[in-house]
Order: C-alpha cells, then structure tokens, then sequence
C-alpha cells in the first residue's frame, strides 16, 4: 500500500530473490505563483478519427476561490454517432496553490453502457474511496486505497500542467491517482512546433506524457499542444490506439 511518504512498502524476502526497491512517488509541486490560471475558459475541440469528424470534446473551466474547476463533454457526431453513440461527461478540480485534485466524477453513456463513478480524496486521511455505479444492471461497488498528501487526477492534470514551467529537453513529473493506484506521470517537454487549427495558428511546445502503468499507458502514445506563451493553452491532444489515432483540434475559445 502507498504510505503518506509517498513510497509502497517492500514485500518480504526470500533466499535467492534480489532486494526489491521501494517505488518512489514523486511530490506534486504546487502551481508557478506567477501563472494566471481562468476566471471561466471554454475550449471546444472537433475529434477526429482517420478521416473523419467522429465527435466533438468541449472544456470549462470555472474559478471558485482558490479551486479550480473542470468539467469536459465528450460526444459522438454523423455516421459514428449512428453506430455506437457516445454521450460522456467528466468533472474534476483542484487548488490553484497546491494542485492538490479535490475529486474526480465520470458518467459514460457509450452504446449500451451506462456508468457513473465518483472519486473523492481525504487526504487528512490519506484515503481514496471510489464509488461505481452501473446504471444499466442497477449495481453499485465501492473501493477505497491509500493516497500520497496531494495527487492530481487524468482530467485537470492537464490544466495543472500548463501552470508548470515547460522548458524543452525537461519533464513534469507528477502522481495521478488512477483506478485506486497511484502511478507517476512523467510530462516530457519535447519541443516547439507551429500548430494550425480551425481556430487559429498557434506558436505550441509539445508535450508527451508517460507512464509505466495506468490509464496513461493503455491510452497508447499520447501528444499535448500548449501554446508557447504564459496561457499554456491546450490546442491540440493526439493519441494513437492500437485501432486507430485520434486528435484533438481546438476549434474555438473563450478565455478571461
């Protein structure tokens, strides 16, 4: 189990087997003091699949204090729409000075499937109790797991992410609290590109993240796009699947 320290305790020893090695869970770094998160942001992207339009994703971002919070909506368009519709919602927040998640909730509706999930954190505690509720069979499970003192979640890691300096050649490295596990996030700064979206050309610093496990790994090889001024605003996310790549194309924003 992940102690408060950040690290898994070390499993007994036997003759012959080699001393293991704690795995080491890196401390979330607070937020650049300087960066200027949104007062209320709404980006909407086109989703693309091969050659075609097959959704759309849309972001807000509202400030409550010192908590920021995230809401995203993903849903399928034309033919894919026909064939397996999707209706997704996901809910997310965090500290502006910690970066600290305060929770994070999902309700997926893709072809019959029908499952609403809520993720919250004690971390006075050190707790993490996951609550999943199957809409379709009228069933409902709970899990509960340790945590470090302060993890990001898969939704607003990727707005905690702009607030951290991107210098290529660097990483950000960072826990996610991911299906009751907590793995490490490394955001490999890659390099300058310019990006040309419905909604603009953008001067972007590419950025991909990686992960020996988790979510983020069985997401494939995944690419986000910030601009490369003090905003770090996502335009662009591309993930390539073993079925297939899809991207991300920031078609609109409303930003203050």
């Amino acid at each position: 189990m992940l102690s408060l320290a950040g690290t898994t305790s070390a499993p007994a020893q036997f003759p012959g087997m080699r001393p293991s090695v704690p795995v080491v869970i890196p401390t979330l770094q607070p937020p650049d003091p300087v960066y200027a998160f949104p007062q209320h942001a709404t980006l909407t992207f086109s989703v693309d699949w091969r050659v075609f339009t097959a959704g759309t994703a849309v972001f807000h971002m509202d400030r409550v204090g010192t908590e920021e919070k995230v809401t995203a909506t993903a849903d399928s368009v034309g033919n894919v729409n026909m064939i397996f519709p999707v209706a997704d919602k996901f809910q997310a927040g965090f500290d502006t000075k910690t970066g600290c998640s305060t929770g994070f909730s999902k309700q997926l509706q893709e072809g019959r499937r029908k499952i609403n999930s809520d993720l919250a954190f004690n971390y006075a505690t050190g707790k993490q109790t996951e609550v999943v509720r199957n809409m379709v069979k009228v069933t409902s499970t709970q899990k509960t797991a340790s945590i470090p003192a302060c993890v990001a979640d898969s939704l607003s890691a990727i707005f905690y992410v702009a607030s951290r300096p991107l210098v290529v050649g660097q990483k950000v490295n960072f826990p996610l609290a991911d299906s009751m596990r907590t793995v490490t996030v490394a955001m490999k700064v890659e390099g300058k590109e310019e990006i040309k979206t419905p909604a603009g050309t953008f001067q972007t610093i590419r950025v991909q993240p990686t992960a020996d496990e988790g979510v983020v790994k069985n997401r494939g090889t995944i690419y986000i796009w910030y601009t490369d001024d003090a905003r770090h605003m996502p335009v662009q996310i591309r993930a390539r699947l073993f079925w297939g790549t899809i991207t991300f194309h920031l078609q609109s924003y409303e930003i203050r």
